[in-house]
């Protein structure tokens, strides 16, 4: 299995430190170049935009890194742990320079499960963002089919098992539990609504059994043409009813209470 995950590397970020900031800006590329991978990140955004609340308030992204959210919300603010072409700020999620109520809503692509200190995070967010606006968001996910991806061909912990949710260490990005959202969204649901009050679990969406393990994501390499999209979108269509022993990822959307 180990000689397997050398072979799918990309060789843009093969050996390269994940802390690194040149590590994201080649990902930027990477994300530019794979059709494939952009029309998943294309799908993604277009969901996160759509559950946005109307209204006053700017919109945050933590970790736009090499992302293109800004195509999809228009004023967004882009943020980043550290500086990268395209930011408009550099930031700690757990600290967020904004004053109380002036967000209306927190927009990530696959950063909740690299917070260090979760809770923070959303005592943070509940300040940040006024009543009725939302944290959303899509991240790793478990299910039977997901513990074994992750597990076997992904770089990054994935313990379902965690007792605590608040990483061990680690950078910025190397740091991370990529269970983290479900361990705080449906395992422990219920602790949940108790350390975040502020916070309702509005929807989870499960995603995307195939295409993004087919495109090899922003650190493997494509498996599958770009041109064979729509028909890997059928065939996950086709296995939608299955989704919640399947799926990789979650749309997750939590509501900011009055």
């Amino acid at each position: 299995m180990a000689g397997l995950k050398r072979w799918l590397e990309h060789p843009l970020t093969r050996g390269l430190d994940l802390d690194d900031p040149r590590t994201t800006h080649l990902r930027r590329r990477i994300l530019a170049e794979k059709r494939f991978l952009r029309r998943i990140y294309e799908e993604w955004y277009a969901a996160l935009a759509a559950s946005l609340p109307a209204g006053e308030g700017a919109v945050l992204e933590l970790g736009s890194g090499a992302g293109f959210l800004a195509d999809f919300v228009p004023g967004l603010v882009r943020s980043e742990v550290f500086y990268a072409p395209g930011i408009d700020a550099v930031l700690d999620g757990l600290a967020l320079p904004f004053a109380a109520g002036s967000l209306r809503a927190i927009a990530m692509t696959n950063v909740l499960h690299h917070l260090p200190r979760p809770t923070r995070f959303f005592a943070e967010a509940a300040r940040c963002v006024h009543a009725g606006g939302v944290v959303t968001m899509i991240e790793p996910w478990v299910t039977p089919w997901s513990r074994w991806v992750y597990t076997r061909l992904h770089h990054e912990p994935f313990e379902p098992a965690a007792a605590e949710w608040e990483l061990p260490g680690g950078g910025p990005l190397s740091g991370a539990n990529g269970a983290l959202p479900w361990i705080l969204f449906q395992r422990d649901r219920e602790r949940f609504a108790r350390e975040a009050p502020e916070w309702r679990v509005r929807a989870i969406e499960p995603l995307m059994p195939l295409r993004y393990l087919v495109s090899g994501g922003v650190s493997l390499r494509g498996l599958v043409p770009a041109g064979t999209y729509p028909l890997w979108r059928g065939v996950e269509r086709a296995l939608s009813p299955w989704r919640q022993r399947l799926a990789m990822f979650a749309h997750v959307v939590l509501d900011r209470r009055p």
